[in-house]
């Protein structure tokens, strides 16, 4: 066990992903001689080759194609588009081609290709670098979507998709990249958490926070602070955005009879929305209250110096619960 940042686990995750199996190959920008613009792939290149970690032109829909290609000849390559709002270019690539090709040769041929893609904002960026695309996937049918929230689900996540025979999107939320926390490389012994299922991270009785990616962190610290008031929230990581674990969330709002979904994309058709609708439909007769989302608002990524109003924090969350349970205090601001 020892101590890494999020940035080194995927690192990690890479190097014995392209140790243990030949057929992995990394392709994108910048990410062989310079290791990419957050250093993910750094050193990679020089320990196995430039054709196994090759760096590719400024064209994403052709490194998604290119992609696709080596999977249907075996490979099992590992694209890295260098921000979220990157991805677009290569969108009829993934959506029209990657994510139906196994369905339309009726499931004779597997595509396993990875899409890595930083998301999210909080690093003072602007748009096309802070942006969270996630739903757009998530409504695709034939793609799993997952993101990591620490080193360890980073590396053991990274490991699992780039080992899953279907194509993965996964999510890195940047500002965390730096965050360090526990990591075990060893394999013997140790039980991976399923890359489909979420986790319950702190047991709560009054609320269920769902969240995932970066607002992991701020869904602990507003559980901490809503304790010191007596209320116990309990938080879920999502993990999987596509298939979502449904069971996992309404096991827990059975019993807590409340739900809060944050996550920072925006509201309209988003990730949270589908989470409601589910477990209204489902769970309609255990609410206590109506669930609420908070979340990005419906406009384009804000300038660097309006993106604390945009992305979610503790007090919005909290705010959120405060509408669950009914507290006369809580605001009535909607995303």
């Amino acid at each position: 066990m020892t101590v890494a940042t999020m940035r080194s686990a995927l690192n990690a995750g890479l190097r014995r992903a392209l140790s243990e199996d030949g057929d992995v190959v990394l392709i994108g920008e910048d990410i062989g001689r310079l290791g990419g613009v957050f250093r993910v792939t750094d050193g990679l290149q020089d320990e196995f080759g430039p054709r196994r970690v090759v760096d590719a032109p400024l064209a994403e829909g052709a490194i998604v194609g290119t992609a696709i290609g080596l999977a249907y000849r075996g490979f099992r390559p590992v694209v890295e588009i260098q921000f979220d709002g990157f991805i677009y270019p290569a969108m009829d690539q993934i959506v029209t081609q990657l994510a139906k090709l196994h369905y339309r040769t009726r499931g004779q041929v597997r595509f396993p290709v990875t899409i890595r893609m930083p998301f999210g904002g909080g690093v003072g960026a602007v748009e096309h670098h802070s942006e969270s695309p996630e739903a757009y996937f998530a409504h695709t049918p034939g793609l799993r979507v997952v993101t990591c929230a620490t080193p360890q689900d980073a590396y053991d996540m990274l490991r699992q998709s780039i080992s899953d025979d279907d194509p993965v999107i996964f999510l890195e939320p940047k500002r965390r990249y730096h965050t360090r926390g526990e990591l075990d490389e060893s394999v013997s012994g140790r039980v991976l958490h399923p890359l489909h299922e979420g986790r319950v991270l702190r047991a709560g009785s009054d609320v269920t926070l769902v969240v995932y990616g970066a607002l992991v962190q701020t869904a602990l610290d507003a559980a901490e602070a809503a304790a010191a008031e007596g209320v116990s929230l309990e938080v879920i990581d999502l993990r999987s955005l596509s298939p979502v674990d449904d069971r996992l969330i309404e096991d827990s709002v059975v019993r807590t009879g409340r739900l809060v979904v944050a996550h920072e994309a925006p509201l309209q058709g988003g990730v949270g929305a589908s989470i409601v609708a589910a477990v209204t439909d489902r769970c309609f007769e255990f609410l206590e209250a109506p669930p609420t989302i908070i979340a990005g608002f419906d406009t384009p990524y804000p300038p660097a110096k309006l993106e604390r109003h945009y992305v979610p924090d503790l007090d919005r969350i909290l705010d959120g619960v405060d509408r669950v349970l009914g507290r006369p205090h809580a605001g009535v601001e909607k995303p």
